[in-house]
C-alpha cells in the first residue's frame, strides 16, 4: 500500500472550501488574514505586550472575530456550488473586519462605560447568522436566530418558558455587546481555549498525520478478518479526535475507507454506517476532542484535564462495541483480511511515523501531568515542527509553510463561523431568565421521579439535537436540564454533562436526522435511510452507556473508582453479548440463532447495567443463553 496516497485524499476531501489552488489570490489572501488571527491569538494568550500595554480580552475578542468572520466569507461558498467569491461576499469580508476594528478602537469603552453602537450591531448579527448558515446550514441557522430572537416574545409565552422581555434594540445590545452574547463564553473558547487545539491540529494534519493514522491502523488491523472495517475505526477515531468535526471526517477518511471496506465484501450501506459510527465517536476521543469538550470545562469550572480523562472509559467502550460487530459480521459471512501486499510493514510505519506519537504523547503529559491547559498545544505545535526537520519528506519548505497556514485557517474559521453565532444562543436564554424556569419546570413534570425527569431529559437531548447542531444543544440543556437532574437526584456533575453530550450527539446516526449517515451513504452509494439504521445498530453502545455512567460515576473516572474493579468487566462481557446478539456471531463461540439473539442482547444489557440485582440476573441469563449457543455450534460441527 502507498505510504502517501490517503494523505492526498484527505487533504482534498477535507478541504470544502472555495480556495481553490494553493496560489490563487483568494487563497493567499485567506493566509494572510489566517496568519494575522493565529499572530494576534499569540499575542494575547501568551500575555505579549506592545508599547507597554497588554490587550485586554474584548480588544482581542473584536480581532478574532473580526479577522475569522472575512476569512469565512472569503473561504465558505454562499451556495455550495460556488467556486469563486463574489463581489459581496468581498463586501461581506471587508465590513465584518471594518466594523470590528471599529469595535476593537472602542473596546475599552465598551467595559467602562458600557458603550454600543447598535446599528453597526445589527450588521455584526446579520454577517453572524450568514456565516452560521454556510457554515452549518439551515436548520442551524433558524434554530440560532429564533432562540436568539426569544428574548422578543418570552413574555407571551406559556408558563415555564415565559421570561422577562426586550425590544429588538436591547436584544441586539445583549447580543454582540455584553457578556452573555459575544463577549462571552463562545468567543471566550472559540479565541482562546481551542484556539491552540486546532493550530496543532492543522500542523499534524498538514505534516501527514492522517497519512500516519490509517497507515498505522492498516499495518495493525488490516490482515485480521474485516481488517479494513476495523481500520476505518481505528482511523477515523484518531482523526476525528484531530479534527474535531464529524462530518470533515467522514468526507475525510470515508472517501479512502468505505471504498476499502466494499472492496473485501461489506455491503455499502454497512460501510456507511462504520465510518458514520467511528466518525461520531472522534469528536468525544481523547486527547484532543471537539470543541464541545471545551465547553464543557467551561460550562462546568473543570479543567480541560478532568474532561479528558472522563472520556476515555465512554470512548473505549463505545469503540469496542464498534469492533465487537464488525468482527462478528466478517466472521458470519467469511470474510478475509487485507491482501499481504496492501498491508504496510507496522515497523515502517512506525519509523516514519514516530514524531506524531511522540508529540501526542508530549501532548498528554503537558495536559495532565503539567496542567498547561490550553498552552499544551502551542507548545506540542513547536515540537512537531522541530521534528518535522528529522524528514526530508516533512521539512517546512515555503510551499507547506503556505499549505500548513491554510490547512490551520480552514479549522479555525470554519470552527470559529459555528461558535461565534451560539453566543446570540446563550444571550436569548440567559437575559430572559428562563433557564431556570425550565429547570424547575421539567422537575415539575417529571414528579419530582428521577428516572421520568430523565426520560424527558433524554427526548429533549434527542430533539434538540435534531433542531441544530449538538453544541446548541449542549448549551441549552446544560443551563436547564443538568441542574435538574442533578438536583433531584444528587448525580455526580460531570457524569450528567456527559450524559447530556452523548444523547445530544445520538441525532446524527439516527432516523430521520441521521446526517452523519447520510453523508456516509453518499459516499458509499448506498440507501440513506437503510444505512442509518445500521448505524443505530452499530453505534448502539452510545444509546445506553449514558445511563450506566450517570448512575455510576467511576465510568467517567468520577468518584469512588474501586468499583471499577467489577464494573468494568461486567459491561465488557455485555458489550459483547450486546454485538453477539446483534450480529448473529458470537465472539468464541459462534453463530447464534434468530430466536436466541434478542434474549442475548436483553441479557447483555442486564449484565452490564451497574447495580447487583441486574447484574446478577444478567450474568445467570447470560450463562444460559452462552451454554446454549455453545452446544448449537458443537452439533453443527459434529453434524
Amino acid at each position: 500500500m502507498s505510504q502517501t496516497a490517503p494523505a492526498e485524499g484527505v487533504q482534498a476531501e477535507a478541504d470544502v472550501t472555495r480556495l481553490g489552488d494553493l496560489f490563487t489570490w483568494q487563497s493567499l489572501l485567506f493566509v494572510v488574514l489566517s496568519l494575522a488571527g493565529v499572530g494576534a491569538g499569540i499575542f494575547y494568550i501568551f500575555g505579549f505586550t506592545f508599547d507597554g500595554q497588554r490587550l485586554i480580552e474584548a480588544e482581542y475578542y473584536w480581532i478574532f472575530i473580526g479577522i475569522f468572520s472575512a476569512a469565512g466569507f472569503i473561504a465558505l461558498p454562499a451556495h455550495r456550488r460556488s467556486t469563486r467569491v463574489p463581489i459581496y461576499d468581498m463586501i461581506a469580508a471587508i465590513a465584518a473586519l471594518g466594523i470590528c476594528l471599529y469595535f476593537f478602537l472602542h473596546a475599552r469603552e465598551m467595559v467602562i462605560t458600557g458603550w454600543t453602537h447598535v446599528p453597526l450591531g445589527i450588521v455584526v448579527w446579520g454577517l453572524m447568522l450568514e456565516l452560521a448558515r454556510r457554515s452549518a446550514g439551515a436548520p442551524f441557522f433558524f434554530v440560532v436566530l429564533l432562540l436568539g430572537m426569544y428574548p422578543l416574545v418570552a413574555h407571551h409565552m406559556p408558563g415555564l418558558l415565559a421570561g422577562l422581555s426586550y425590544d429588538f434594540s436591547g436584544t441586539i445590545e445583549a447580543h454582540v455587546f455584553r457578556s452573555e452574547g459575544m463577549l462571552g463564553i463562545t468567543t471566550k473558547i472559540a479565541a482562546e481555549i481551542i484556539l491552540g487545539f486546532l493550530v496543532f491540529a492543522g500542523v499534524l494534519i498538514a505534516t501527514g498525520a492522517g497519512d500516519f493514522f490509517i497507515n498505522l491502523a492498516n499495518a495493525t488491523f488490516g490482515r485480521f478478518r474485516g481488517g479494513p472495517a476495523k481500520v476505518a475505526i481505528v482511523a477515523s477515531g484518531f482523526f476525528g479526535s484531530l479534527s474535531g468535526s464529524i462530518f470533515s471526517n467522514i468526507a475525510g477518511t470515508g472517501t479512502i475507507t468505505i471504498r476499502t471496506m466494499k472492496r473485501v465484501g461489506y455491503p455499502p450501506h454497512y460501510a456507511g454506517a462504520i465510518e458514520a459510527c467511528a466518525s461520531t465517536g472522534g469528536v468525544l476521543m481523547p486527547p484532543v476532542m471537539g470543541a464541545i469538550a471545551f465547553v464543557m470545562a467551561i460550562t462546568i469550572g473543570v479543567e480541560y484535564r478532568t474532561v479528558m480523562l472522563a472520556a476515555i472509559l465512554p470512548s473505549f467502550l463505545f469503540y469496542l462495541g464498534l469492533i465487537l460487530q464488525v468482527d462478528a459480521y466478517a466472521a458470519k459471512t467469511g470474510m478475509k483480511g487485507l491482501e499481504p501486499e496492501e498491508i504496510p510493514s507496522l515497523r515502517s510505519v512506525l519509523a516514519q511515523g514516530w514524531p506524531y506519537l511522540s508529540v501526542l504523547a508530549f501532548l498528554v503529559w503537558g495536559l495532565l501531568v503539567m496542567r498547561w491547559e490550553y498552552y499544551a498545544p502551542w507548545y506540542a505545535c513547536l515540537l512537531m515542527i522541530g521534528l518535522s526537520f528529522f524528514r526530508r519528506d516533512t521539512w517546512p519548505t515555503p510551499r507547506r509553510i503556505v499549505e500548513t497556514l491554510r490547512r490551520i485557517g480552514t479549522l479555525i474559521t470554519q470552527t470559529a463561523a459555528i461558535i461565534l453565532p451560539i453566543a446570540f444562543v446563550v444571550s436569548g436564554l440567559t437575559i430572559t431568565g428562563v433557564t431556570g424556569s425550565v429547570t424547575s419546570g421539567l422537575v415539575g413534570l417529571g414528579g419530582g421521579n428521577l428516572y421520568l425527569v430523565l426520560l424527558f431529559g433524554v427526548l429533549a437531548c434527542f430533539i434538540m439535537g435534531m433542531a441544530g447542531l449538538a453544541i446548541v444543544a449542549y448549551i441549552f440543556l446544560a443551563v436547564t436540564l443538568a441542574p435538574a437532574i442533578i438536583e433531584l437526584g444528587d448525580m455526580n456533575t460531570v457524569a450528567v454533562h456527559f450524559f447530556i453530550i452523548y444523547y445530544a450527539m445520538l441525532s446524527v446516526i439516527t432516523p430521520p436526522v441521521g446526517t452523519a449517515a447520510f453523508l456516509a451513504a453518499t459516499i458509499a452509494g448506498a440507501r440513506p435511510m437503510k444505512t442509518c439504521l445500521t448505524a443505530m445498530r452499530l453505534g448502539v453502545v452510545i444509546y445506553f452507556v449514558p445511563l450506566f455512567f450517570i448512575f455510576q460515576p467511576a465510568l467517567v473516572l468520577q468518584e469512588e473508582l474501586l468499583h471499577l474493579a467489577y464494573l468494568l468487566p461486567s459491561i465488557i462481557v455485555g458489550i459483547v453479548l450486546i454485538a453477539g446478539g446483534l450480529e448473529g456471531y458470537l465472539l468464541k463461540l459462534g453463530h447464534v440463532n434468530n430466536w436466541l439473539r434478542p434474549f442475548m442482547v436483553v441479557s447483555g444489557f442486564t449484565l452490564g447495567f451497574p447495580a447487583v440485582l441486574t447484574t446478577t440476573i444478567g450474568a445467570g441469563l447470560a450463562a444460559i443463553i452462552c451454554a446454549l449457543v455453545w452446544m448449537d455450534n458443537r452439533r453443527l460441527q459434529t453434524a
